[in-house]
């Protein structure tokens, strides 16, 4: 098992079902498993800490092709091993994102499709690149007819 960090694995970074339906290889380069690594020395376990328990990944890394067949951005940092979507069971992804937003250093912040009022609802999308940190913070709220607007803060 390759550790990126004390509490975080490769596996957890590069599983997903989405690869594993389609046949997709999803094994990151050597620069992706560096990026994912900084990722979690610097975010991720301090987080962790400061959350009182562990985190969940429910996207880390995805392959170009991959990020492709989900319908991903094509200047997506999940590619560069720099982001993850996750959540804390037990504390709400608003404030999950809260004590990153105030805690923490990183690049992108996104709370993504949370619904205020219902705790467990959505996700927290986090990016950390080391040298350019522009500490954007944004609410992602999904459209009626598909995909997302995106608002400056964090909106509960």
């Amino acid at each position: 098992m390759t550790r990126l960090s004390p509490n975080f694995t490769l596996a957890e970074f590069t599983r997903s079902q989405s690869a594993a339906r389609r046949g997709i290889d999803n094994t990151p380069p050597a620069g992706a498993v560096l990026a994912m690594t900084a990722l979690c020395i610097n975010v991720l376990e301090p987080l962790r800490a400061l959350a009182g328990g562990p985190l969940v990944i429910n996207s880390g890394f995805r392959s170009a092709k991959l990020n492709r067949a989900i319908g991903g951005s094509a200047s997506s940092q999940h590619s560069l091993g720099e982001a993850a979507d996750i959540e804390r069971p037990g504390l709400s992804n608003f404030d999950l994102a809260v004590l990153i937003r105030d805690n923490l250093p990183f690049d992108q912040l996104i709370l993504e499709a949370y619904t205020p009022g219902t705790p467990g609802s959505g996700w927290v999308h986090v990016s950390y690149r080391a040298g350019r940190l522009r500490r954007s913070v944004l609410t992602a709220t999904p459209r009626a007819k598909g995909g997302m607007d995106y608002q400056t803060g964090l909106k509960e």
